[in-house]
């Protein structure tokens, strides 16, 4: 009984957000969608402006839980600018967690709305979201020879040309790393070798088409590349050995106590824009993570393991940056559920949402 009990609370821990987060999609859909329609006879900077407001108000939700309600520390390393910047966003992948990493790092310099993102083409089938991201200017891709590189330029190009900012996030290794998972370890670092690039041990090789794809077509558009590596703390298992990172259900059951960010901003005049070059420089790149990684698990140095080089500093994320938009969203959200007629309404926006969603995926790819 008292076992029960115990798993039981400790599933709540997950259920509650889960619940919240899910549950004011169709609130936060029909405003969007209001303002979609109401914006088809103005400019589309005006459009972009608003939904990158709204899109703040949901991820700030969202980080409300992944950060506020479970008191996980992040620790940075590296200056983050204070400004926002157009930029894009190269970090290792590890879990679904990722995702809400880059969203930590965009509230820090008031650009959460501005995120953006680079997803594996399946994710599209997500209801409700799936749909959205690609309206939010997320851009679905294929692998290897699959990989449109039309379709991600007439995306990116719609996006600078009507003004919106940008903070795309791209996970150059296509997949995530997880060590228990040791024939994709083994596929990567054999791709490597035949490449004639450096094996690498703590992260995937990284493939270069759609990062250089991006970064060519927004050239004139880009501020910065922002360099990151993410290290979860609690991931170290025995000396030289690493469990998989947290994924977000065991992230929101406060299974994660600190995560360490390692940033580094690179120009965006430094980055080469030859194939052959830029290739080599994002391969160095995760040659440094690499490395950063590697003292982080297996050190023997007391000052080296489980941290990243040079300071690293608290980050603490205030209540006034999440709470409001909690609020804000049960309060679109609560007088639909209260009515019968907003009952009936509050579904059709998950059948129809889904619905749309799917036709646009399948219709207009």
């Amino acid at each position: 009984m008292l076992l029960s009990l115990v798993v039981h609370t400790h599933s709540l821990r997950y259920w509650f957000p889960a619940t919240v987060m899910l549950g004011t999609a169709p609130a936060y859909l029909l405003s969007w969608g209001a303002w979609r329609l109401l914006s088809t006879v103005l400019p589309a900077r005006v459009y972009h402006r608003l939904d990158d407001r709204l899109y703040c108000v949901y991820q700030s939700m969202v980080l409300f839980f992944f950060e506020n309600y479970t008191g996980v520390e992040v620790v940075i390393h590296g200056d983050i600018p204070k400004n926002k910047e157009n930029v894009i966003y190269l970090s290792n992948h590890q879990c679904t967690a990722d995702w809400i990493i880059a969203d930590m790092l965009a509230i820090r310099q008031s650009a959460i709305g501005h995120v953006r993102y680079v997803l594996k083409d399946g994710l599209k089938w997500l209801p409700l979201y799936g749909w959205y991201f690609s309206q939010h200017g997320g851009i679905y891709v294929k692998r290897s020879a699959k990989f449109n590189e039309a379709a991600m330029k007439k995306k990116l190009l719609t996006q600078t040309q009507s003004g919106a900012p940008m903070y795309l996030v791209i996970f150059p290794e296509g997949t995530r790393y997880n060590p228990e998972l040791t024939k994709v370890i083994a596929d990567s670092q054999a791709f490597a070798t035949k490449e004639g690039l450096a094996v690498l041990k703590h992260t995937l090789t990284p493939r270069m088409r759609a990062s250089h794809v991006a970064i060519e077509t927004m050239r004139g558009h880009l501020d910065a590349v922002y360099d990151v590596t993410v290290a979860y703390e609690g991931t170290p298992a025995a000396p030289g050995q690493r469990r998989p990172a947290p994924s977000m259900p065991e992230f929101l059951c406060k299974e994660c106590r600190r995560v360490h960010v390692h940033f580094d901003r690179v120009d965006i005049k430094e980055i080469p824009p030859e194939p052959v070059f830029f290739r080599r420089w994002l391969h160095e790149r995760f040659e440094i993570k690499d490395r950063l990684l590697t003292d982080f698990y297996e050190s023997e140095d007391a000052d080296k393991i489980h941290r990243f080089p040079g300071e690293g500093k608290p980050s603490p994320l205030r209540l006034s940056k999440t709470l409001p938009s909690v609020m804000i969203l049960g309060g679109l959200t609560l007088p639909l559920l209260l009515t019968e007629n907003g009952r009936k309404l509050y579904l059709r926006t998950w059948v129809y949402g889904t619905l749309l969603g799917w036709l646009w995926v399948n219709v207009c790819p």
